[in-house]
C-alpha cells in the first residue's frame, strides 16, 4: 500500500476526530493529503478553536508538530493529485463525514474534491473509510450507507467503545481514531486491542 493517505474533514460535529486523525497519521510518519470543506472549517472553529481557510488550509495549523508531512488541498481543486485514479493514494478517510457529503459520495456526483477523491477510491478499489457522526439516522441516511458499503466503502460511525476505561474526551476520541487508522491499513498504538 502507498504510504500516502488522505483525510477529509466535513461539516458534521466531531471535528476533533478528524483533527486527531490527521495528527496521528502524520506522527506515524505518513504523508497526509488534507481537504477541509467550508462546513468542516466552520465546525473546526466552533468545536476546536481552529481557524483555517478551506481554499488554502495551513498545514502548520492542522499539524503543528509535523506540518511537512501534510499536503493541503483546496476544497474546490479538481486538479489536485488525489482527484486522479492514476495517483497512488493508499486510503481516504472522511472524518467526520456529514450526511450531505455521504449522500454526494453515494450519488457519485464528484462535485468537489472530497466527493471526487472518494469516488476515485471506490472506482480504484482503494480503502475508503467514512466516519459519520449523526443521530438519529433517517432511512435516507441508512440507504446511502448501505449503498456505499456495497460499493466497497467502510462505514465506521464515531461510536467509541468504553472497555478501555476512557477518563477524558481525548481518550474517547483516540478510540475512534485508532479504529479509523486500522481500517486505513496503518498500525496504531493509541488504544491497546481487546484481549478478552
Amino acid at each position: 500500500m502507498s504510504p500516502e493517505l488522505a483525510v477529509a474533514l466535513t461539516g458534521a460535529s466531531g471535528a476533533a476526530y478528524g483533527l486527531s486523525l490527521v495528527r496521528a497519521l502524520a506522527a506515524a510518519g505518513r504523508r497526509v493529503h488534507v481537504v477541509v470543506s467550508p462546513g468542516g472549517a466552520r465546525v473546526l472553529r466552533e468545536e476546536c478553536d481552529v481557524s483555517l481557510n478551506p481554499k488554502a488550509p495551513d498545514a502548520r495549523i492542522l499539524a503543528p508538530e509535523t506540518p511537512d508531512r501534510l499536503v493541503p488541498h483546496a476544497f474546490e481543486d479538481y486538479g489536485a493529485s488525489i482527484a486522479s485514479g492514476s495517483y497512488p493514494l493508499g486510503a481516504l478517510a472522511v472524518c467526520p463525514c456529514s450526511m450531505g457529503t455521504l449522500g454526494r459520495i453515494a450519488a457519485g456526483t464528484a462535485e468537489n474534491l472530497v466527493a471526487r477523491a472518494a469516488d476515485v477510491c471506490l472506482k480504484e478499489r482503494r480503502p475508503l473509510v467514512l466516519v459519520p457522526r449523526e443521530a438519529p439516522l433517517s432511512p435516507i441516511h441508512l440507504g446511502n450507507m448501505l449503498k456505499l458499503a456495497r460499493a466497497g466503502a467502510t462505514i465506521l460511525p464515531a461510536s467509541p467503545g468504553f472497555y478501555h476505561r476512557p477518563r477524558t474526551v481525548d481518550d474517547v476520541v483516540r478510540f475512534v481514531v485508532a479504529r479509523v487508522m486500522e481500517h486505513m491499513g496503518v498500525a496504531q498504538d493509541l488504544v491497546p486491542p481487546w484481549k478478552g
